[in-house]
């Protein structure tokens, strides 16, 4: 019983991320709002959470961080949280995706309605998930070789200090409240699709899951099948969004499972599905549940305490950067 509570767990946990990233989003756009009116709008505090949607940005510093030995001070909770989403892939499988991700429990919602709606989701042909399936991939690479090969100490400080990374925060802002054109239809098209087919996006073009899918094959933590007790009802192959042959898989360590424990959740007879330790210990839904969330704010709260959580960008230069006006008085 308490394994299939743990569904109901996990969904509680991603929309109160969700919810938690758009108080993130209004709070921000408040902050630029009182640069952009001259004053105007009441001054709010400019929430460093906010860094979560910089990936890039994260990435750059990780690269400086491994060549200079010291956080930036720029955006140094971008590093904070990608450090803290690999925790939780390495350990947890790609339970980020399932857990945590705004985007991921917004498509999610879009294929549960689907179903309801058309009575099933549907599959794309094989041929064509096996010729999609790199891209996200070849994205990654792209991104892991440009900055951490190819990108020289000298130009990652360049790049950290520059005006451009300073407001990343503000153009991703920018971006999103002014969507027209490719990027538009690009979104569009894959929430429209999010209702026939269980999450395109993440499955075909996120390389920030690709790069969650290779790590996690480290994870000690995996979902077994123990054949004896398993009746092969299809259910845990029905349930799994990512389409695994969980029914015929003894351990599930394919990159593409992520962690959302539906599997072990729709499976009528308990001790055939569970999560284990490659030592073979069960770890139970609910402590894989809190573990997801203990490891990644745990992370964050971490960074906080070392003091490389707060954007030390000064007021200033936010008015010089948002709005070239005269300056204004803060208390």
């Amino acid at each position: 019983m308490a394994e299939k509570k743990v569904q109901q767990v996990r969904i509680a946990v991603q929309w109160g991320f969700l919810l938690f990233s758009l108080y993130l989003g209004v709070t921000f756009y408040r902050f630029v709002q009182h640069f952009r009116s001259g004053g105007a709008t009441p001054f709010v505090e400019r929430p460093d959470g906010v860094e979560a949607f910089l990936p890039i940005s994260g990435l750059v510093s990780l690269k400086g961080w491994l060549t200079s030995g010291s956080i930036n001070p720029v955006h140094p909770a971008a590093l904070v949280v990608l450090l803290a989403v690999i925790a939780v892939s390495v350990l947890l499988k790609r339970s980020f995706c399932s857990w945590i991700c705004p985007v991921s429990t917004i498509t999610e919602l879009c294929w549960k309605v689907g179903h309801k709606i058309f009575g099933r989701n549907y599959r794309v042909w094989l041929w064509l998930d096996w010729l999609l399936r790199p891209i996200k991939y070849l994205l990654v690479l792209f991104f892991l070789f440009s900055i951490l090969v190819l990108m020289a100490p000298d130009s990652v400080a360049s790049f950290i200090l520059s005006d451009y990374n300073k407001t990343a925060d503000v153009k991703m802002l920018d971006f999103f409240l002014n969507l027209s054109g490719l990027p538009l239809a690009f979104i569009s098209g894959f929430l429209l699709l999010s209702f026939f087919f269980r999450n395109p996006f993440c499955r075909f073009f996120c390389p920030y899951g690709a790069l969650l899918a290779v790590l996690s094959r480290l994870a000690p933590a995996k979902v077994e099948r123990m054949q004896s007790a398993c009746i092969s009802c299809g259910n845990c192959n029905k349930a799994c969004p990512s389409h695994l042959d969980v029914m015929n898989a003894k351990r599930v360590c394919s990159e593409e499972c992520i962690g959302c424990l539906r599997c072990v959740s729709s499976c009528p007879k308990p001790e055939a599905l569970q999560v284990r330790l490659k030592g073979g210990k069960v770890v139970p839904g609910m402590v894989f549940a809190a573990l997801v969330v203990v490891i990644f704010v745990g992370g964050t709260l971490v960074g906080r305490v070392a003091g490389h959580w707060h954007s030390e960008i000064p007021k200033s230069d936010y008015q010089r950067l948002i709005n070239n006006g005269p300056p204004i008085e803060h208390p």
